[in-house]
């Protein structure tokens, strides 16, 4: 996965944070990983592709 990460506000019923937490657990992600686990995971079986982001090869060397 990319190290790059896109950074937002989320607000989440308490219930259902409660309910993501306890999957993540069991699942041995954090909250945040298995957020976005079920954020690809909805998307996929909605057919929607992520396409990976080119890398830079001067982002690899310092950004020269």
């Amino acid at each position: 996965m990319p190290s790059e990460r896109k950074a937002f506000a989320l607000r989440l019923d308490p219930a259902l944070h409660d309910a993501i937490a306890r999957l993540a657990g069991a699942e041995l992600r954090s909250v945040n990983a298995e957020i976005e686990f079920l954020l690809r995971e909805a998307l996929r079986a909605r057919g929607i592709r992520i396409e990976p982001k080119p890398r830079n090869v001067s982002d690899d060397e310092g950004g020269e």
